[in-house]
């Protein structure tokens, strides 16, 4: 354009809201069926490339699935995108193997019983097409590899057990059909014998020659988890988080009052890079809840606090990292402060942002978003449960407070998700402008508890501004009016890391969901 005709393109406004529906489901109750303890799902996560999810159980058994839309094409995603190929179908999984991660045992030092229930999975990049990961439980970890490995078979046997004898004993040879067997020095025997009787004696002359039976490996493939190490004795307490550091050969451990960190090929050996255990226990104030690694800076890891602050470490600074880099906390608001106040504001999870710009965090009453350049207080915040603060009495009397709810980020940053009572999860919109606010069921039909509800208008996510989105409001009741259950809750939830899909579990059932 010339001179003063130069044309300025409209700014895009928010993400339209996503249209959810359902996908798929494993594990599906009937109605009426009792739950086991052991078959409720305690952890899910993807893998970096979303073709493989791994759930975890109360029975300590790792369950893995693999994704089967891809495969169907022939060629691989990445060249159908290069091709513009539109691929209209929703990621679809199929059950691939599951194996038992952890057993019971008993602390005969402590008295205590250790539960076998898999509190955290945590995938480690794949090699020579094996998968590995990291399970643990409250206090061993074990580094997982699940291999497909060719069957191998014994053949050409020259013993027939078609013809075994009443003891077990072989009464004649498989290749029976030479008159004359022969023996190893080259001489034949006469006359007939049975090679072996029942009180096994030599015939003239020793054995005759024997066939050694043939390993053979055959076309059919078998699924193999091999447990190749295992990290135990370092946690006085119970662990609450694992995280793989993006060097691919370091990982992190985190208990109430400690994190270690660990080399993926070393078993014995770990060291403390955070303490926060006072001389005088009595001294002890917080504890930590959550922590993960940096997605890209390897230097750089997040833990999460019953204060409801976050501290960002630099390993650079020192061996023992008891200061932070940076402190992430909301100023508590004058004249708020309750008996249920530092309950409702410990961090029950925190996830780094797939860019490691932001940092997502979960506690009682709301999710908030947090910029690492920006340490005064959250970006945004999303109420998820205000409706049931009438209800906190109720709440601690039935232990319902202290439940820990899971987040999650969606890969391209824009969306968080979190879990609720009645099997329900949210997914609010944290693009500038964004009024995207839903309520979900996991069920088969995720929209029915859906209620347009008008959400409060948010200004535009600038470095400065702050957002507070809230989902519905009326205490006591969810969006359809219906009263809440506290027994049915979705703790945990993961985000596909290229796709609007959501895995969640709903007691000991995966639903799947995709938009």
């Amino acid at each position: 354009m010339h001179g003063g005709d130069e044309v300025v393109a409209a700014p895009a406004g928010p993400p339209q809201p996503l249209d959810w529906k359902f996908s798929q489901v494993f594990g599906e109750r009937t109605a009426g069926e009792e739950v086991q303890e052991v078959d409720i799902i305690s952890a899910i996560e993807f893998d970096k490339t979303g073709d493989h999810l791994a759930t975890g159980d109360r029975g300590g058994r790792v369950v893995l699935f693999e994704r089967t839309d891809t495969k169907d094409h022939g060629v691989s995603r990445r060249d159908l995108e290069r091709m513009d190929y539109l691929i209209s179908r929703h990621p679809e999984f199929r059950y691939k193997t599951e194996f038992q991660s952890h057993e019971p045992e008993f602390d005969y030092l402590k008295s205590l019983e250790i539960e076998e229930k898999i509190n955290k999975i945590r995938w480690c990049q794949t090699a020579n097409s094996a998968l590995f990961l990291l399970s643990t439980n409250d206090k061993t970890i074990k580094f997982w590899k699940v291999q497909e490995k060719k069957v191998k078979k014994i053949s050409d046997m020259n013993l027939d057990p078609s013809k075994a004898v009443g003891n077990g004993s072989i009464a004649s040879s498989s290749n029976s059909s030479s008159p004359k067997p022969c023996l190893a020095n080259g001489s034949s025997l006469g006359g007939s014998y049975n090679y072996l009787s029942h009180d096994f004696s030599f015939p003239p002359g020793g054995l005759p020659s024997l066939h050694l039976p043939v390993v053979v490996t055959s076309q059919e493939t078998n699924l193999v988890a091999r447990c190749r190490r295992v990290y135990g004795h370092a946690h006085d307490y119970h662990i609450n988080s694992i995280s793989n550091n993006s060097d691919g050969e370091t990982f992190i451990s985190a208990d109430d009052l400690r994190i270690n960190l660990w080399n993926l090929e070393i078993s014995n050996q770990s060291f403390n890079i955070v303490d926060v255990k006072p001389a005088n226990m009595e001294d002890l104030t917080e504890v930590i809840t959550s922590a993960e690694f940096h997605p890209t800076h390897c230097n750089m890891l997040a833990y999460s606090s019953s204060k409801g602050s976050i501290r960002l470490i630099d390993l650079r600074q020192s061996a023992l990292c008891d200061s932070h880099a940076k402190l992430f906390e909301e100023p508590e608001a004058p004249g708020s402060r309750s008996f249920f106040t530092e309950i409702i504001a410990s961090i029950s999870d925190i996830k780094f942002a797939k860019d490691g710009r932001y940092i997502l965090s979960r506690d009682y009453m709301t999710l908030k978003l947090w910029d690492i350049n920006m340490d005064s207080g959250p970006v945004a915040t999303f109420q998820v449960h205000e409706y049931l603060r009438p209800k906190l009495c109720d709440l601690y009397e039935n232990d319902s407070i202290f439940d820990k709810f899971e987040c999650c980020l969606s890969g391209d940053g824009l969306r968080v998700a979190t879990g609720s009572y009645s099997n329900l999860f949210r997914v609010f919109g944290c693009a500038p402008g964004s009024t995207e606010a839903t309520t979900l069921e996991a069920s088969k039909n995720p929209m029915r508890r859906q209620v347009q509800t008008p959400s409060r208008p948010s200004r535009p996510l600038s470095s400065i501004t702050r957002v507070v989105r809230r989902g519905t409001e009326t205490p006591g009741v969810d969006a359809n009016g219906n009263s809440f259950d506290f027994t049915t809750k979705l703790l945990h939830l993961a985000w596909h890391p290229t796709e609007n899909s959501i895995a969640c579990a709903a007691a000991n059932s995966l639903y799947m969901y995709y938009a």
